[in-house]
């Protein structure tokens, strides 16, 4: 498990959407949420941000096995 914290531009970058989109999908409980890491500072768990990714591939591909493997 890593325990890298990323921050938002590379949470964007990874996953494609846009910050507004990221912040309401953990406000609907469907993204990880952030850490906060100071006064206005906030980060991900990289680890967390790769096991999403991965849930997303694997629930659009059910009957490929290999994918990510």
């Amino acid at each position: 498990m890593s325990s890298r914290l990323i921050r938002i531009p590379e949470v964007q970058h990874r996953t494609g959407y846009a910050k507004s989109s990221i912040y309401r999908m953990v406000n609907a409980d469907e993204f990880p949420a952030p850490i906060k890491i100071g006064a206005r500072a906030s980060a991900w768990l990289e680890s967390e941000i790769e096991d999403w990714i991965t849930a997303k591939v694997c629930a659009s591909r059910p009957d490929d096995h290999t994918v990510l493997n």
